[in-house]
């Protein structure tokens, strides 16, 4: 499949002065001799309905997959993860404090309004002000953008943001702390902005079709909740005449056999993923359409840790000492996903981890270790625990849990009642801390240790379990502001073994990206290994 060949990386170090006017347009680049489809349609399947398509109140991977055609940042990224400009063609710093970002001239909202220094402040502002309510708020505090912490507390009003549009083309911003990855966080969902007028006229409404004004590739043309979701081209993107694909449509397919079966029949081009148990079988049958790629996910299960008896650190080891992540990984998925023993995944840019002595122990060894546990917390055959096991409808999730909880009654006579929920529901009894142990998984906003590890922060409105830990906290503060890559690295080990010593969550395993992808569908990014596909990228190649 072919590949963008835009190759260079962002580097940035402390007091050095970075410019990204050498980077190279990102778009679709169709190969000499390739013949086009006179159909330049793209049908992708998308796991769930989307809770929202506002990407300040957005939360989750399906609503990223469509934001991001319909809305861009200040930077993108390539088909190798690499950094490249988005709407800002150049930036420049001299300390990682304050950067400067250089606006190219020929953006425009979908309305034709030109897009300015002013639309980037008024959405990070909007996403920072508790009045939003934006359950990503954290990650603009997470960059340590001026009085970013005391806004999200409601402490100080949201226009003291350390961001400043200079000009209609030129915006400021001031980091409280020297971030040496800023940029690459700037690629994020969060980040992107939106329309003032627009929002400002309908309100919650502005994401409906009729109202809908974007700066993508793509503008949203039809959405019809739990059917799909239609983006066309958006012809006043800036490098339109590049884009090759006229239509776009999301289609929210929970059942993965389902969605097998219709791409199989043709109606859908690349899927979300693929049901575990077909996956030898496609990858004998179909082997040109089976598409496994590294992935920047960790999959894990989150203990309430508000309420008891998960409260108990014994508790919370013993269920997950219990999880035998071999069966899982080899037998059960097989698609070549690592046993998950921390919570970032080994394939994050700059980390090592050390893996912690339970994941040394045989799962013999793991299961008497739980018992032990378990019976200290009080509980035995003569009480016995039982909890409800909450995860987000899909077939994939249901045989885990399945068997996950087959394993805690063989291993320890513990009863897991399982419960599934769709997306939305499920996010917000999460969020509320309705549950008592929760499936959960994370993928890293950029390639960076702190993506995954600052979830775990007291601080973080993600951190769905309840976590608050001192030491790990101030771990990670030291973490967030030293200046060095190697004591950064040191401090992100020592946070992963906190973890491990107090096992907020249960970390089962690493992702792969198991998914069908047509072998009509050219400019296809299989190594990225943040799964960042972007619909202008791509291409439909005509029938042989």
């Amino acid at each position: 499949m072919y590949k963008n060949k835009i190759t260079q990386a962002l580097l940035i170090s402390a007091g050095l002065t970075v410019a990204a006017t050498s980077f190279s347009t990102i778009a679709a680049e169709v190969p000499e001799g390739v013949k086009l489809s006179a159909t330049q349609e793209l049908v992708r399947g998308n796991g769930t309905e989307v809770a929202s398509l506002d990407p300040h109140k957005t939360e989750g991977v399906p609503e990223s997959h469509v934001i991001r055609d319909l809305l861009e940042g200040l930077v993108n990224q390539d088909a190798d993860g690499n950094t490249v400009p988005g709407v800002a063609e150049s930036w420049e710093t001299t300390d990682n404090k304050t950067f400067i970002f250089h606006l190219r001239k020929d953006a425009k909202w979908s309305n034709g309004d030109p897009v300015t220094a002013e639309d980037f402040a008024y959405s990070f502002k909007r996403a920072a002000d508790p009045v939003t309510a934006s359950p990503y708020s954290w990650y603009i505090e997470m960059t340590t953008m001026k009085n970013a912490a005391e806004i999200i507390a409601g402490k100080a009003d949201k226009e003291t943001l350390g961001v400043t549009a200079v000009d209609a083309n030129t915006l400021k911003i001031e980091l409280n702390e020297a971030v040496p990855y800023f940029v690459k966080m700037m690629g994020h969902t969060t980040v992107k902005p939106v329309n003032k007028k627009v929002v400002e006229k309908f309100g919650n409404d502005w994401t409906k079709p009729e109202n809908f004004v974007g700066n993508g590739a793509f503008v949203l043309d039809k959405w019809v909740v739990n059917e799909r979701i239609v983006l066309k081209r958006n012809t006043q993107y800036w490098d339109d005449k590049k884009t090759v694909i006229n239509q776009v449509t999301y289609l929210p397919i929970e059942n993965q056999v389902s969605e097998m079966n219709r791409f199989l029949a043709g109606e859908i081009d690349i899927t979300n993923e693929l049901p575990n148990e077909h996956f030898r079988r496609l990858q004998k049958e179909h082997a040109e359409d089976v598409s496994i790629t590294g992935n920047l996910c960790s999959y894990y299960y989150g203990f309430n840790n508000d309420k008891a008896p998960f409260n108990d650190v014994r508790v919370r080891k013993a269920l997950s000492y219990a999880i035998d992540r071999d069966i899982i990984t080899k037998a059960l998925l097989g698609q070549g996903q690592k046993p998950g023993y921390f919570l970032t995944p080994e394939i994050t840019a700059n980390f090592n981890p050390v893996t912690p002595e339970y994941g040394k122990l045989s799962q013999k060894e793991r299961n008497e270790e739980a018992k032990a546990l378990l019976a200290e917390a009080g509980f035995d055959s003569s009480n016995p625990l039982e909890f409800t096991l909450l995860y987000n409808t899909s077939e994939n999730h249901k045989k885990l849990a399945v068997a996950i909880a087959s394993m805690w009654k063989k291993s320890l006579g513990v009863t897991a009642k399982l419960e599934n929920q769709e997306w939305k529901t499920y996010l917000d009894n999460r969020r509320q801390g309705n549950f008592d142990v929760t499936r959960a998984g994370w993928c890293g906003d950029y390639n960076e240790a702190s993506s995954f590890l600052s979830l775990m922060q007291s601080n973080n409105s993600s951190n769905d379990p309840k976590y608050n830990s001192k030491a790990y906290d101030g771990i990670m503060a030291k973490a967030l502001s030293s200046t060095s890559d190697v004591e950064r690295e040191k401090l992100y080990a020592e946070a992963e073994k906190q973890l491990a010593e107090d096992m907020p969550i249960a970390p089962i395993y690493q992702y792969v990206k198991a998914r069908l992808v047509s072998t009509k569908v050219g400019g296809y990014a299989s190594n990225n290994a943040e799964d960042k596909l972007f619909t202008k990228d791509m291409y439909i190649i005509a029938d042989k």
